[in-house]
């Protein structure tokens, strides 16, 4: 369904027409919000959590969108946020440094058997998880979901130009990581 479609149920006055265009929305987005939680977070029922968590703040706080920005990129902005959050939640709770964090999630690619993927493709994987979180945020949007550095900068609420920056330095470090690994 055309994201125009979809709003136009949400802003209706009908609790009926509401509850179908909320339903819209999570066909929409649940499998995108999904999996671009999963690559910050890696475990399936922590990012499945989030994902659940992001309906429910997109459904909660609704009458908040403006239309400033296309709705897709204020769900992505919302999971961003949310996996952002569950990361420093984590090391937080726990005390974790962030190298311990990385290496948490690192040794949780090796052990998930739903995650696919040759060698490299996991070499891959581990390399981007080094990354800070910012780099690696915008790093998975540009790669993996073709982002325009536009899109990424209004989700993650940054310039274009910083955006295009955090992308390169995370290329150089995946590079690195890869040629030393």
């Amino acid at each position: 369904m055309e994201e125009h479609l979809i709003i136009d149920h949400l802003q209706a006055e009908e609790a009926q027409k509401r509850s179908k265009g909320f339903k819209y929305l999570i066909e929409a987005y649940q499998e995108r919000v999904y999996w671009h939680i999963r690559k910050m977070v890696v475990d399936h029922d922590d990012a499945d959590d989030l994902t659940q968590e992001v309906f429910i703040k997109v459904h909660t706080h609704f009458h908040q969108f403006k239309g400033e920005s296309a709705l897709f990129t204020w769900i992505y902005r919302i999971a961003s946020n949310e996996a952002l959050a569950f990361l420093r939640k984590k090391r937080n709770k726990f005390f974790i440094p962030i190298v311990d964090v990385e290496g948490e999630l690192i040794q949780k690619v090796d052990q998930q058997e739903y995650l696919d993927g040759d060698e490299i493709q996991l070499r891959l994987k581990k390399a981007i998880l080094r990354l800070p979180p910012q780099q690696q945020l915008v790093f998975n949007m540009k790669y993996f979901d073709d982002l325009k550095y536009e899109q990424i900068a209004e989700i993650v609420g940054k310039s274009v130009g910083g955006c295009k920056a955090n992308y390169h330095h995370a290329v150089k470090k995946i590079e690195s990581f890869l040629q030393n690994d």
